[in-house]
């Protein structure tokens, strides 16, 4: 299919963006990357009358190391995250996530912001920021606002994002002492979307895990929090029966959604598959 007619302005400056969408509200959509808008353009699943281009705000993009943060700017490509070695060093869940984002095509014109903001439940950025406890940076006409990665994806393609605003930037704690990651995911072929995923993160002492984040993907209507299995993984020596009950305590956390190929209890399955996998690579390193 083809695209709707549209017209489309590319802003020179973030309030020249803000103008935009004020003058023209629920008729306007953002671009940056595109990667996602334009598939929906051209199944007639987005119909805006003007797209308002960002791509030229250079200030929104780079990776740095700013005041004990990694701050990724919004317009930074996947590739870009992908081999960044500050990435590598100080988040390395982000380095191990981007290899399964689509293909390499798409990498390298999608934004990293792009995939925050549309909030794809099966998309790996979501689930990663989660994991790392970042914050969202937004900007306005009325200035910048800060909001947790916990708190941003509010639903199905839906964040705590109000009409006007853009994601600007993510930033991400540094990796602590101690502190390992994992990320891993399940799909039918390289570059589908996931059957299920998990963004895994914790403070290791021998065989003992503290501070432990399971962050899921494709499992729900945003990024989960398995916190129950969480809970039970936190503590004492990772023997069988603490696996099993952790087992037990995520199998009836979640929730998911039969979809064409894969059951509810296929998806269970699938998490807890791949939270033991998680929970050996974080021991194991």
């Amino acid at each position: 299919m083809k695209s709707p007619a549209f017209d489309y302005i590319r802003a020179d400056s973030p309030q020249h963006a803000f103008e935009l969408l004020a003058k023209h509200g629920d008729d306007a959509r953002v671009i940056a990357g595109g990667q996602t808008l334009l598939a929906t353009l051209n199944m007639r699943l987005s119909q805006p009358a003007l797209l308002v281009d960002i791509a030229g705000f250079d200030a929104w993009r780079g990776i740095a190391v700013q005041g004990g943060l990694l701050r990724i700017g919004a317009l930074a490509r996947h590739s870009e995250v992908e081999s960044s070695p500050l990435v590598a060093l100080h988040a390395p869940l982000l380095a191990q996530a981007a290899p399964h984002i689509a293909h390499r095509a798409i990498r390298n014109l999608g934004t990293f912001g792009g995939a925050l903001a549309y909030a794809d439940p099966a998309a790996e950025w979501p689930a990663c920021v989660l994991a790392l406890d970042a914050t969202l940076v937004i900007a306005s006409a009325k200035g910048e606002r800060r909001v947790a990665a916990a708190d941003f994806f509010q639903g199905l393609y839906t964040t705590a994002m109000q009409p006007g605003e853009l994601l600007m930037a993510c930033e991400i704690p540094l990796i602590a002492d101690g502190e390992r990651q994992h990320f891993s995911e399940l799909s039918r072929r390289q570059g589908d979307y996931a059957v299920a995923g998990l963004a895994a993160r914790a403070k290791v002492s021998g065989s003992t895990l503290r501070d432990v984040r399971l962050a899921f993907l494709s499992l729900g209507d945003r990024p989960i929090r398995a916190r129950a299995a969480e809970a039970a993984l936190q503590g004492g020596t990772l023997d069988d029966a603490r696996l099993a009950q952790a087992d037990a305590a995520l199998r009836a956390e979640l929730d998911p959604f039969d979809d064409l190929t894969h059951s509810a209890a296929a998806k269970k399955q699938l998490a807890a598959t791949l939270m033991r996998r998680a929970v050996t690579a974080l021991l194991q390193r």
